[in-house]
């Protein structure tokens, strides 16, 4: 079975870099036709897809976040990681990893695995 594990800050510094890794076991990021995604959910509000790295390398950016972020994976390790710039408090949400078969998916069930997810708090 694929797990996913979120890891990272729980709180970051307005205007600082937020970097979180994605760790999977029972799998490979490199399985064909797969993405591996980064989504989050704001206190009170519904899941926002933000990007995804596909099992080839290439990666795939949400328009609205595409300025801030940037993915990417370390194969060696089974990991890929989520880099987001600039952050302010609106950025607080927590964060999650999942695997799918399609880019900018925001339901659960569009994704056949989920990671925990992880609280990252925007704050001075």
């Amino acid at each position: 079975q694929v797990q996913l594990q979120e890891s990272g800050p729980g709180l970051v510094k307005p205007s600082q870099t937020l970097s979180l890794t994605c760790t999977v076991s029972g799998g490979s990021i490199t399985t064909y036709s797969y993405y591996w995604s980064w989504i989050r959910q704001p206190p009170g509000k519904g899941l926002e897809w933000m990007g995804a790295i596909a099992n080839s390398g290439s990666t795939y950016y949400s328009p609205s976040l595409k300025s801030r972020t940037s993915i990417s994976r370390d194969t060696s390790k089974n990991q890929f990681t989520l880099q987001l710039t600039s952050v302010t408090p609106e950025d607080t949400a927590a964060y999650y990893c999942a695997r799918g078969l399609r880019l900018g998916a925001t339901t659960r069930y569009q994704y056949d695995y989920w990671g925990q997810g992880t609280q990252v708090t925007v704050s001075s």
